[in-house]
């Protein structure tokens, strides 16, 4: 592209927005009100995900040892556990920490016993990089030798899988939603502002313009009010987000223990890849309709 050209691409694509001012408000606000709505999805599905996986880490296996097994034999079944793919971190419990812990449950109803009623559950308290593994370990450490017990939860590391996988198909159902909604809208929303220009592209065509040179414009406006359109619903559910947040838990102190993630973690992403929707959806929408009415 020379650079006169592509000066005029910019000075046109800017001119267009501010000829056809209804055009590009109805373009904008269509665009925001679909990534607005993705936003918040956005924004929930994370913030879940982000629950359950505060919930995995403390889903853990409990291995119990043979009687009478050595401090070595216990030792290596600590290492063997310990390079194991499906282990983020595992940790010794003695007799006399288990009976302490559970003591202190008790509270003075244990000062009935003279001796550790808990002599013989010395464990490995195992906590899992992906609840979902939860089986594969499992089936590992039932041919360990030296353990003779092994505590997990199956229907605590079956709901949270589950959660996991309908989070996963929800959020990728809803962006197909909204990126075909946006679609249709902006494209009849382009449509119906390029047709009032269809004169004005029909006479360049005559006078010899290229294609490309009739369509450059109107692509880069389509960018220019995509990227508009992303900016401005992302700057209102940053505002909206925090407020929400502080809401809760001021309003709502039965969901104190549910953690929040920080703004910045939420649009850290949210924002550039609303952006690449935004100036997406622009992009070929006016690419697409333009092409329409190249023919004359």
């Amino acid at each position: 592209m020379k650079i006169r050209t592509f000066f005029y691409t910019i000075e046109q694509g800017i001119a267009g927005i501010f000829k056809n001012k209804w055009f590009s408000i109805a373009t904008i606000a269509t665009i925001s009100a679909c990534l607005f709505v993705f936003g918040i999805f956005y924004a929930i599905a994370f913030n879940v995900a982000n629950i359950v996986r505060s919930a995995e880490e403390n889903v853990s296996v409990t291995v119990f040892f043979d009687e009478g097994v050595s401090e070595e034999r216990i030792t290596e079944i600590g290492e063997m556990i310990g390079r194991r793919s499906e282990v983020k971190r595992y940790e010794f419990v003695s007799a006399e920490e288990a009976w302490a812990e559970f003591s202190e449950q008790l509270g003075e109803y244990a000062e009935g016993f003279t001796e550790n009623p808990l002599e013989n559950c010395a464990n490995y308290q195992i906590y899992l990089n992906d609840v979902t593994k939860q089986g594969q370990l499992v089936r590992y450490l039932e041919g360990v030798e030296g353990i003779r017990k092994i505590n997990k939860s199956d229907f605590t590391a079956d709901t949270l899988s589950g959660i996991n996988m309908v989070l996963i198909y929800v959020f990728v159902g809803i962006i197909i939603i909204l990126f075909a909604v946006s679609i249709f809208l902006i494209n009849n929303t382009v449509t119906m502002g390029i047709s009032v220009r269809k004169e004005e592209i029909t006479i360049m065509k005559y006078v010899g313009a290229t294609d490309f040179f009739v369509r450059a414009p109107f692509v880069f406006e389509g960018i220019i009010l995509g990227v508009i359109g992303a900016a401005i619903p992302m700057g209102m559910l940053y505002y909206l987000y925090g407020i929400a947040v502080t809401l809760i838990h001021e309003k709502f102190a039965f969901l104190s223990f549910l953690t929040f993630l920080p703004a910045f973690d939420i649009f850290e992403y949210l924002v550039p890849f609303s952006i690449l929707i935004g100036v997406g959806i622009g992009f070929f929408g006016s690419f697409f309709t333009v092409r329409k009415h190249l023919k004359v």
